[in-house]
């Protein structure tokens, strides 16, 4: 391996741990845009106003809000910045196999720059929000996935069925989770803006169908922990996984009681990022088989 190749993989592993923090920290930037009701502090795009592309005094009501819309969307430049830069080092360390989740996440904050503008120029419209937040959901699991294999490559596993099937099972009922909790988000009272436009659910019922698709991925867990064919490694995930769901099932039921306070769903949007997280290790633990390549 040449020298430019060999810096490029030790840059690798800080480059893919830094991109996959800004990839789950800009979706709890995100969040607190939307329960401050910051969504239109900037309410044009891809200026802030129709003369600027920085906010304005006395130019904006409200101020606060537009700097909290605005820093938003310079941690997308940040996020962009991180993501090529693992690009490059993923080119220059001749890394075929992690190419094409590097080109994916340069594309993917592209979209979501045009996505961002979508939910800004439709006044925050709440399928326009959720599709926002689900595709930073697929960019999370492509970043875990750079950075689980930012030192070695990976092959296809040859699993036996039953971890093979339970794998799949889990980690496409967690996106179900997730897309579940953007309805019950989309019919709540946290809208970004209060001129913005709610979801016509009964929130009661959205929440129930969200708990009980909770209640089916922890029933689906404990399976798959049970199962003599899942491996130690497997199990490690699902362990964490388990924990972090019962907390995140914990605090929804008690934002719920409470009256959805902001903090709260701050919190709540922070634990449902680590639990994707995990639930795509639980995945790559199954499907992938590392090798060393160096």
């Amino acid at each position: 391996m040449s020298t430019s190749a060999t810096i490029s993989a030790r840059i690798l592993s800080p480059a893919t741990a830094i991109l996959l923090f800004l990839q789950g920290f800009i979706v709890v930037t995100g969040g607190t845009v939307r329960v401050t009701g910051s969504g239109l502090g900037c309410p044009t795009w891809p200026e802030c106003t129709g003369s600027s592309f920085v906010p304005v005094t006395g130019q904006i009501e409200g101020s606060f809000h537009s700097w909290i819309e605005f820093s938003n969307r310079l941690l997308t430049f940040v996020l962009a910045i991180a993501a090529l830069i693992t690009l490059i080092a993923v080119l220059v360390a001749r890394r075929r196999d992690l190419r094409v989740l590097a080109i994916g996440q340069v594309l993917g904050i592209f979209g979501q720059g045009v996505l961002g503008g979508i939910t800004v120029l439709t006044n925050l419209n709440p399928l326009s929000v959720a599709s926002h937040f689900l595709l930073s959901t697929i960019l999370i699991a492509a970043a875990t996935s750079l950075h689980s294999r930012r030192r070695i490559g990976a092959r296809k596993k040859i699993s036996a069925r039953m971890p093979n099937n339970l794998s799949r099972v889990h980690v496409s009922l967690s996106f179900v989770v997730i897309a579940l909790g953007t309805l019950v988000t989309g019919a709540g009272p946290h809208a970004g803006d209060s001129d913005a436009p709610r979801l016509d659910f009964r929130i009661q019922s959205v929440v129930l169908l969200h708990g009980a698709a909770v209640a089916l991925l922890l029933a689906l867990t404990l399976a798959f922990i049970v199962s003599h064919q899942t491996s130690k490694l497997t199990k490690k995930w699902l362990a964490i996984f388990t924990i972090l769901t019962l907390g995140q099932g914990a605090l929804g039921l008690i934002q719920y009681i409470q009256g959805v306070p902001e903090l709260l769903v701050a919190a709540h949007i922070l634990g449902s990022v680590l639990v994707w997280i995990t639930a795509w290790r639980v995945w790559l633990s199954v499907q992938r088989e590392e090798m060393d390549t160096m």
